[in-house]
């Protein structure tokens, strides 16, 4: 890994991982490492994240046609 000179400041800020907490990688961002980033792809890709719908958004869909 790089030596980080004290110099440069880095474009944005470490965070981190939206799975396991431990702080993010660059090769993986804003994951920390390979794994982290095939979970939360296999979450997507089995419909695990999905916005709500209310039936009122969905009536109002039904009036504009």
């Amino acid at each position: 890994m790089p030596v980080v000179d004290d110099k440069v400041t880095p474009l944005r800020p470490r965070r981190q991982c939206p799975e396991c907490g431990k702080p993010s990688s660059r090769a993986d961002y804003p994951f920390c490492s390979p794994r982290c980033k095939d979970v939360d792809l296999n979450r997507w890709l089995s419909g695990a994240y999905a916005i709500p719908v209310t039936e009122a958004e969905d009536n109002l869909d039904d009036e504009e046609h």
